[in-house]
């Protein structure tokens, strides 16, 4: 089973830093209020007046960030999801690596 989100939502998969490069386990509330995630799978787009689609400004396996409160999680299968609007989305990261 797949997810599939509608008009200007967005499925991200949380990417997890608990550690610092240093090897330093963070705990909770020393974490950024900000949280990084890989676009898994992107909606069709912001319905206009005139009835066509505004394209997402994302595309899958951006790596983004929004604000960490944000999103409805959803589990497939084994997997965790979170599914956000785009609006949510302050970010996008380029030329980042992708820990998991």
């Amino acid at each position: 089973m797949d997810v599939r989100p509608l008009a200007d939502h967005v499925v991200v998969e949380v990417i997890n830093q608990e550690t610092t490069v240093a090897g330093i386990v963070l705990p909770d509330t020393a974490k950024d209020q900000l949280q990084k995630a890989r676009v898994v799978a992107v909606g069709s787009g912001h319905l206009l007046e005139n009835g066509t689609r505004a394209p997402l400004e994302v595309q899958n396996e951006d790596v983004v960030l929004f604000e960490a409160n944000r999103g409805t999680k959803v589990r497939v299968g084994q997997n965790e999801y979170l599914l956000i609007s785009e609006a949510d989305i302050l970010a996008v990261l380029t030329g980042a690596p992708v820990l998991a």
